[in-house]
């Protein structure tokens, strides 16, 4: 049986104390959202979402503000797909703490959609299941799971909803970091590998580091794995592991309903993050001419908090649970880790097969997350650009 695994990983490692306001700040536009995660100390990670605070609703049965799964299929033509493609394949989801309520709350949004529940199975057992499923494992693989975490569930079950957004016949496995420092999350990235992934989608980042070119290989280097990641959301600026010349970089987007073929329109989102790596070199799949080095991001999905998803979470925070409405780069990077499980993940490295399959991805200009002198790496253009790569999903070929 084919494995296919995503994992999505909602994590932002911190950023340099140079960089921690920046981290915090809103994005630009949309001033009701907060940062679900505090920032975190040098080498630790702090979870990339934010919640839009105007909408949230405690009922189980009340109808969720945002965008759901039938939105999403349908803005990034995926909806045949994601009604035939998946079967056998695992989604994994890597975050920080536990999320004690996670496989209840999963399957409370699946039920609302009209999506099947996940059963439950083991993590050993995961990869095998031709019924859909739900595992969960801490990062050595085993049960013994970490404290519990409000914010950081609220991010897991953002991740594991957009899992089962894009691919509801996916198998679902919940890798837990101990704690959000990057060896321990890497360590749960290669435990999730070990147990069948194919594709690795990780929601976090932070300021880079001279260290990190020893660190991408130790943690992100996985041959025919497809790694997405998060590219921030602190606006014009690199993070790692976006950085990374083994992974997809996912930025942002607006994403709004419109009246044209499509049927939805899409521009750069403020908070996406993107640049030129101070570090790494450039991948031979990457042929932007204004970055020497790697650049960030490959592709994109939505983003804004203002044109938000649902998500379910039961596990109280600052004393909100229910629906809830979710932004962030921590959206964008699982929605893109699901099409690469819709698609097979066929001969991937990097990002290299988007690169080769541009006209399967719509393309995105319009909008800037901050500045730098008006080039292509914080505006979004026609071809590629920084904030929103090559582009987002249309159907699954390029993935």
């Amino acid at each position: 049986m084919r494995r296919a695994t995503v994992f999505a990983a909602a994590f932002t490692l911190t950023l340099s104390a140079a960089g921690v306001g920046a981290a915090q700040a809103a994005p630009v536009h949309h001033g009701h959202v907060q940062r679900v995660c505090s920032a975190a100390p040098a080498g630790y990670a702090a979870c990339n979402a934010w919640i839009d605070t105007d909408h949230v609703t405690a009922a189980v049965a009340a109808t969720p503000s945002g965008l759901g799964p039938a939105d999403l299929l349908s803005a990034y033509n995926l909806g045949s797909l994601a009604g035939s493609a998946g079967t056998g394949r695992t989604i994994a989801i890597v975050d920080a703490g536990d999320d004690p309520t996670a496989f209840a709350d999963v399957n409370v949004y699946r039920a609302q959609y009209g999506i099947p529940k996940l059963a439950s199975c083991t993590p050993s057992s995961v990869d095998a299941s031709a019924t859909p499923c739900f595992a969960k494992a801490d990062q050595n693989g085993g049960t013994s799971y970490p404290r519990k975490d409000g914010g950081w569930a609220q991010e897991i079950s953002l991740d594991l909803d957009m899992a089962s957004a894009i691919c509801p016949k996916c198998n679902v496995l919940l890798v837990e970091a101990s704690t959000a420092s990057m060896a321990n999350l890497g360590t749960a990235v290669n435990t999730a590998v070990r147990l069948g992934a194919e594709v690795v989608s990780n929601s976090y980042g932070g300021g880079e580091y001279s260290g990190e070119t020893t660190d991408e290989g130790k943690y992100f280097n996985h041959p025919g794995v497809a790694v997405t990641v998060s590219s921030g959301d602190s606006g014009y600026g690199v993070e790692f592991p976006a950085a990374s010349r083994y992974v997809t970089a996912v930025g942002g987007t607006s994403l709004k309903k419109a009246s044209n073929t499509r049927g939805w329109s899409e521009t750069a989102w403020s908070g996406a993050g993107s640049g030129c790596s101070a570090y790494v070199a450039k991948p031979s799949w990457q042929t932007d001419g204004g970055c020497g080095r790697r650049a960030v991001a490959d592709v994109s999905a939505v983003a804004d908090p203002a044109t938000g998803v649902a998500v379910y979470d039961s596990t109280a925070y600052q004393g909100r649970s229910g629906w809830m409405v979710f932004g962030g780069t921590s959206v964008a990077a699982p929605v893109v880790g699901g099409v690469y499980a819709l698609g097979g993940v066929t001969g991937v490295t990097g990002a290299n097969t988007v690169y080769s399959h541009t006209s399967s991805l719509y393309d995105v200009s319009g909008g800037s997350n901050g500045s730098c002198g008006g080039s292509y790496l914080c505006t979004a253009v026609t071809g590629y650009d920084g904030p929103t790569g090559l582009g987002t999903p249309n159907g699954a070929a390029a993935f």
